[in-house]
């Protein structure tokens, strides 16, 4: 396994931005720029079957991500033949994963019999919402021919009201974000859900937010309007720029934290290196849900009885249980 080198990501692209809707240019005497208040480097962790990841939020107080929980950057990575591992069977509760790829591929399964497959710029989006088993894994012929890994899964918490819906899936196609660029088309912009700047994307979600990749070309800069009730979080999936009117250094792997106001700033740096030749982000933010948030686990519950029946139910198989595998020599 090694960093991946001189290969472009690829998610959503175009060949002409300048064809794309554009953000309006921000005005000076009524745009209040964030500041930013918070800048950490995420630590390395493992997950599933022994993938490596970055744990984008660690470090950061639970009521500045609200209503985020967890945040995992995968990659990008160039894994030999064998290498490619998943995530087996396990249980969620009360909460939706977002899971996004911009290189290799995931299949899933859970144990309603819903599956699917993700690749190139996809986003699955789980509501687990009153319990689910699923697995999330690569296709055997992934694994056989190893290839390029990135990806990102999001945690975003449920309201009260909401930890016991019906679980479903969205499955939003690539094609399907809405792409917008800057008024000089420095940057191309996917907003998965959410909108900016009235522009909205596909995702359906039970609180109010937002989420975009945005790729920033070098030397360019991004004025990216935001909703002042919202909070908002900045990730480096690749490259190096600045964050902030007072343009603090920031790069692959960091996360930035930004106070109250209605517009964020980032910029690329004018020289990247040749293995990332742009500033890609991740932009989220949203409507604090303001409840208690207990989280163990696969769990994310608003008190800690409420995260041991969790525990209760899911050992007595009430979430759910994993599918029997068609046998080879049955119909």
């Amino acid at each position: 396994m090694k960093e991946s080198r001189g290969i472009a990501m690829p998610a959503v692209t175009v060949e002409d931005v300048l064809v794309l809707p554009r953000l309006p240019l921000p005005d000076p005497a009524q745009t209040r720029f964030r500041e930013v208040k918070r800048l950490v480097t995420a630590p390395l962790g493992m997950e599933g079957e022994g993938f490596q990841v970055r744990r984008g939020f660690a470090g950061i107080p639970m009521h500045e991500l609200d209503p985020f929980v967890h945040f995992d950057h995968m990659g990008e990575v160039d894994l030999a033949p064998g290498e490619p591992t998943g995530a087996p069977w396990h249980p969620h509760r009360g909460f939706e994963t977002v899971s996004y790829v911009m290189d290799g591929v995931i299949e899933h399964e859970d144990s309603n019999g819903g599956g699917g497959r993700i690749s190139d710029g996809d986003t699955q989006w789980m509501t687990a919402g009153a319990g689910i088993l699923h697995n999330e894994m690569p296709p055997e012929s992934f694994v056989m021919s190893g290839g390029v890994v990135h990806a990102t899964q999001l945690w975003v918490n449920l309201p009260r009201a909401q930890k016991f819906v019906a679980p479903r899936y969205q499955d939003i196609r690539g094609r399907e974000s809405a792409l917008v660029t800057t008024p000089d088309g420095g940057s191309l912009i996917r907003i998965i859900a959410g909108d900016i700047a009235g522009h909205a994307g596909p995702g359906s979600t039970y609180t109010p937010i937002t989420l975009a990749h945005i790729t920033v070309e070098p030397g360019a800069q991004v004025d990216l309007p935001w909703h002042p009730e919202y909070n908002a979080i900045v990730y480096a999936l690749a490259g190096a720029g600045t964050v902030g009117t007072d343009r603090r250094p920031f790069q692959m792997g960091q996360t930035a934290v930004f106070g109250p106001g209605d517009a964020i700033r980032v910029a690329a740096s004018p020289h990247q290196d040749s293995r990332t030749p742009q500033l890609d982000l991740y932009v989220l933010g949203g409507q604090p849900i303001r409840e208690p948030v207990a989280h163990y686990g696969p769990f994310v519950m608003n008190t800690r009885a409420e995260l041991v029946q969790a525990f209760e139910d899911y050992q007595a198989g009430r979430l759910g249980v994993i599918p029997a595998k068609r046998l080879p020599h049955t119909d």
